[in-house]
């Protein structure tokens, strides 16, 4: 296999790289820098979208060119010709979506290696991978974050790895897994070992930092060595920080700060006993309400066995029962020789100190030592370079700013803040010091104190998704924390080496510098509405490498950044229309989705549907174990949802534009989708219903594909339906292509029991469809349908749509025999399978009629098409009413109607009418529907082009 890196540890040995030949890795490191120092000064290179916001010499400094550039990467378009295959619509590529759902955890020491706000295991990914791709295929992340699917691209080549995912790969390297046939286990192949070539793509420096440093093959004694040299920098210079005295008379205290108030390092005598600080607590001060006296959040809330807060307490001077949130700071000012100025901050003094002599471990309250010590630092100005930097404008960056932490330094104790400074300075090669953002949050005041499972102070770390400082904070020495995560990081490196590399990008996802149709797979972890800051959250790492995010082009809602979810779908669809340009017609993307929110769910499949891609599959990711929101959020989903979507080949764009969206486009469409969905789905052993062959989501993914294309739709929902069972084969509520149909036949009769479809009622259009599925199963009288029909319109109702009738859903959309005439077929099954009494009997029998007579049952396609143009008309006579209303919104409205409006006037091209009704209801009941966000969407699309 070619590899990105050829030889890339040596350094005095010559390396390739993207074909060409160097004397040695560090003449192609300065090779490539020079050229990207002539990009850096063109002024149009800097204009392109997303780029970061540093000098020339910052990003040089972390940049790893070809490799890894924390800009825009103008070496892409090398890369693919290198390594890409260009599409060919006679390469045979037939792949169904990988529709089972995967549970991988997190305790893997690749997924520790570093932090980050959200993050899919690696190994979660190689299940993708190895699905969709075969070793030598070229794979794409776009919002990359820490680079996890280019770390699961290499490992596809690592034996060991792929059958710790329970599969089989043979000597030949094909790979195989286990499916269940008749009780027995066949192991089935579906691909072969060997790694694929990935594309990172992210916006963040600081993921694109990360994301290099996985995904660099490097020999791990050689960064083990580099690493502890950078760490023995800071333990020459600042170790004396870390050290407190052990159990020290007074004459030990007072000889010890003698020697403090020396210029430079501490040379403390040896008979004064020392001891290396674990970690050490940290208190907020409040203010007293009834006597203003300061109170010690740590003394006075905290249960000194436990280590645990106990509310109420009481203040120490007044004794007045009181509690945290009752409380207002205690405020000091002081000079903050880094900014050059005086500045005021919430109070806060060192109240407890873990710490060893040797193995054994102690606890002590600082003494006058401590306190001196830490002042002697505090007034240092080291001569080494530390991140001094305003924190920027957004929802979550300044929220310290009320407790007067402004700026980046202000979040670190000044000797940890030091040390850092010093293993950024003990690196000739920046891009490596990987350590320095893997410890940047840990050991910064984020780091909450708390206590485990009856282990005093055992747990902690920062909370995730915010930059919360807590009122407790646990401060761990640098020195200890480097150490530990060089031990974790080498570990990695030594046991799962990278060997093709990866090349990463920083920029937009909206524009990345790569040829048409060049990317074989696509696998997405997007971030989702406003569910994590990530430039905010990431400012503390970025202003290690003096790189940021431009947040202009960042795909999220900020109230802030005056984001809204509109400009935010805007955002995602233009990133998702940039990956449908790269991606192989015919090839598929993976977009894993993290969010509780309806109109964030709407708004990604919205945003599929219009930069081209038809969705195939949803499917069900457990990461195990949750983050802060999810595991605490009551709405929190504990899985993620896995889309599976597809570029349409090219044949059927092309016999959709020659037949200008003609009926045969429909067929067509559906025909070709068919062949993209998953045929059988098991699920704990039983077959499972397949929710993208139901036709009602059948018809919805058409009506998507026509709306895209700007082309009315040509036949109705009923037409629509009538349709399916003339030119497909029907199956459990699902439909099939006839080849399709046997391989189904012969898995479902191995199954117990016909698959069913979860339906959820929450509005008119899925009570109608629960009635359907209900009355297909049981045709009914209105009595008998009743109670059933009563508890599904529970608390999940839409708040603004008003519950209809059983009456007039059943008047409106079905039919009711009414004794006159021969039973009805529908009914007639139903009776003679259902009661004995009445099999046998001919449909004009009295005693069957009799039976029949008063239920409801669904019309055949023919009378549905009738029922289904009155009831329309009906709804488009509601819909001028809401034309008509004046007031600013409705406060109850029927989304059927909506529904049907924003389609006719679709149809008319009266794209105005949309946008001014949408006005009128509120932002979530539209953002909510999939349905109306399409219409609008594409509305507010065609209206601000007329201008």
């Amino acid at each position: 296999m070619n590899q990105l890196f050829d030889n890339q540890a040596s350094e005095t040995g010559p390396v390739e790289c993207l074909g060409q030949t160097f004397s040695s890795d560090a003449a192609r490191r300065e090779h490539f820098l020079k050229l990207l120092a002539e990009k850096l000064k063109d002024p149009e290179f800097r204009k392109q979208e997303g780029f970061p916001q540093g000098t020339d010499e910052a990003i040089l400094e972390i940049s790893d060119p070809p490799y890894y550039t924390a800009c825009t990467n103008p070496f892409l378009e090398d890369y693919i010709k290198f390594f890409g295959n260009k599409y060919g619509a006679s390469i045979p590529y037939a792949k169904e979506p990988f529709a089972t759902d995967v549970s991988e955890g997190k305790n893997d020491p690749v997924y520790l290696a570093h932090s980050y706000h959200t993050k899919v295991p690696h190994k979660a990914v190689m299940r993708y991978l190895l699905h969709y791709t075969e070793p030598g295929d070229v794979v794409l992340d776009g919002f990359c974050g820490t680079g996890m699917t280019g770390v699961a691209a290499q490992l596809c080549g690592n034996r060991s790895e792929v059958e710790s995912l329970g599969y089989k790969v043979d000597e030949e390297g094909v790979v195989s897994s286990l499916y269940e046939n008749n009780g027995e286990g066949i192991w089935q192949p579906f691909s072969k070992l060997g790694a694929r070539h990935a594309i990172l793509n992210d916006l963040s420096p600081a993921a694109t930092f990360i994301a290099q440093s996985y995904n660099l093959p490097i020999d791990a004694f050689k960064f083990r060595s580099e690493a502890r040299q950078a760490l023995d920098l800071v333990e020459r210079q600042a170790g004396w920080m870390f050290d407190t005295l052990h159990k020290p008379t007074n004459e030990d205290i007072d000889e010890a700060i003698s020697f403090l108030r020396l210029e430079g390092k501490p040379k403390i005598p040896e008979h004064i006993p020392f001891g290396r600080i674990n970690y050490t607590v940290w208190s907020d001060i409040f203010l007293c309400p009834e006597c203003v006296g300061e109170i010690v959040f740590w003394d006075e809330a905290v249960d000194k066995e436990t280590g645990k807060v106990v509310e109420p307490f009481d203040c120490p001077h007044c004794g007045i029962s009181t509690t945290k949130k009752s409380l207002d700071r205690a405020w000091e000012t002081k000079f903050d020789n880094l900014l050059g100025e005086h500045v005021s901050q919430a109070k806060q003094k060192p109240v407890y100190i873990s710490y060893k002599v040797g193995k054994a471990k102690f606890g002590k309250v600082p003494d006058e030592y401590d306190l001196a010590l830490l002042d002697k630092i505090d007034k240092m100005k080291p001569n080494i370079w530390l991140p001094v930097f305003r924190m920027p404008e957004g929802d979550e960056a300044r929220r310290n700013d009320d407790a007067g932490i402004t700026h980046t330094h202000q979040f670190y104790t000044r000797r940890n803040l030091i040390s850092l400074g010093l293993f950024r300075s003990g690196y000739k090669d920046v891009f490596k010091a990987i350590n320095l953002t893997s410890t940047a949050l840990v050991a910064s005041k984020l780091y909450r104190f708390r206590s485990q499972n009856g282990s005093f102070g055992a747990g902690g770390g920062p909370m995730s998704g915010t930059l919360y400082i807590p009122s407790l904070i646990k401060e761990i020495p640098v020195t200890k924390l480097l150490s530990e995560h060089i031990k974790k990081h080498f570990r990695l490196k030594a046991s799962r080496p990278m060997t093709v590399g990866a090349i990463t990008n920083t920029g937009s996802a909206t524009k990345i510098s790569l040829p048409e149709e060049s990317v074989d797979y696509i696998f997405v972890d997007p971030p989702f509405g406003s569910n994590i800051q990530y430039s905010d959250l990431n400012f503390l790492w970025e202003s290690w490498v003096s790189v940021s995010t431009s947040t202009q082009a960042e795909a999220i809602e900020n109230k802030t950044h005056q984001k809204s979810i509109d400009k935010y779908r805007q955002l995602m669809t233009e990133a998702f229309k940039e990956m449908h340009r790269l991606l192989k017609s015919g090839r598929w993307m993976t977009v894993e989705f993290s969010n509780t929110q309806a109109a964030v769910w709407n708004t990604i499949q919205t945003s599929l549907q219009e930069a081209g891609f038809v969705v195939a599959n949803v499917a069900a990711l457990d990461k195990k174990q949750g983050s802060f929101k999810a595991v605490n959020t009551k709405t929190a989903v504990k899985q993620d949802l896995v889309i599976s979507a597809y570029k349409p080949n090219g044949g059927l764009e092309d016999r959709f534009l020659k037949t200008a969206g003609n009926e045969d486009s429909v067929w067509d469409f559906v025909r070709t989708h068919l062949g993209y969905l998953p045929v059988v789905k098991i699920k704990s052993g039983e077959i499972d219903f397949i929710v993208e062959r139901d036709p009602r989501i059948l018809f919805d993914r058409m009506v998507a594909w026509f709306v895209r294309h700007g082309v009315p739709v040509p036949v109705s929902s009923q037409e629509f339906q009538s349709g399916l069972y003339q030119r497909f084969v029907e199956r459990d509520g699902m439909f099939f292509l006839p080849d399709q149909s046997a391989e189904y036949d012969k898995n479902r009769a191995r199954s117990g029991q016909a698959p069913q479809m979860e339906m959820f009622v929450s509005d008119e259009r899925s009570a109608i469809d629960w009635l359907s599925d209900f009355l297909k199963k049981r045709p009914s009288t209105s009595q008998e349908i009743h109670p059933d029909f009563t508890a599904q319109m529970g608390a999940g109702w839409k708040k603004h749509e008003p519950k209809p009738e059983l009456k007039d859903l059943l008047a409106d959309n079905f039919l009711e025999y009414s004794g006159s005439g021969d039973v009805p077929s529908q009914i007639h099954s139903y009776l003679s399978t259902n009661h004995k009494d009445f099999r046998g009997l001919e449909k004009s029998d009295p005693n069957l009629i009799a039976k029949a007579k008063g239920r409801w049952y669904v019309p055949d396609p023919n009378k549905a098409q009738d029922l289904e143009k009155k009831r329309e008309k009906a709804l488009l006579k509601e819909f001028q009413n809401y034309l008509e209303f004046t007031g600013r919104q409705l406060k109850e409205f029927r989304l059927e109607v909506l529904r049907a409006g924003f389609k006719d006037a679709y149809s008319k091209k009266d794209y105005q009418t949309i946008v001014s009704i949408a006005k009128k209801i509120p932002e979530a009941s539209l953002q909510e529907d999939e349905k109306l966000l399409l219409w609008y969407d594409q509305a507010l699309t065609r209206t601000e082009s007329d201008f």
